[in-house]
């Protein structure tokens, strides 16, 4: 069976990226692991990614400087449709979601992880193959 999607994780704790990568799995998607935002915007400068879920609290680079390096990357590259980006975060409160949003994601979802959550999002964004 084919892959679903090509799906880019960036998380920095290994245990969130052992569930996560289990949870994926489970649907077929091709799970690509970056322990931080600075991993994230290499690995998306050398391969595409059908969606990148990203935590926002990391070492070296977080997730909204890695948002806002990879949006700049499509707009000097005229990407036609850019790469759908999703926050995973601990952070819940109503202005965590509009400052990732104001940083370039494209929608919020919050710890622990939940697939029908992210299943969920997945359709209404028509992130679906």
């Amino acid at each position: 069976m084919d892959s679903q999607l090509s799906i880019l994780l960036v998380e920095d704790n290994m245990l969130n990226q052992r569930i996560v990568t289990f949870s994926l799995k489970k649907y077929n998607h091709a799970v690509h692991i970056a322990n931080n935002g600075l991993e994230a915007v290499e690995q998306f400068q050398k391969a595409s990614f059908d969606v990148i879920l990203m935590d926002i609290m990391m070492p070296v680079m977080d997730g909204l400087e890695a948002t806002q390096k990879i949006r700049s990357i499509e707009v000097e590259n005229n990407v036609e449709k850019r790469t759908p980006i999703i926050a995973i975060t601990a952070n819940t409160m109503d202005n965590d979601r509009d400052k990732c949003i104001s940083y370039g994601m494209d929608e919020f979802m919050a710890k622990p992880f939940d697939m029908d959550k992210l299943n969920s999002i997945f359709k209404q964004m028509k992130i679906v193959k």
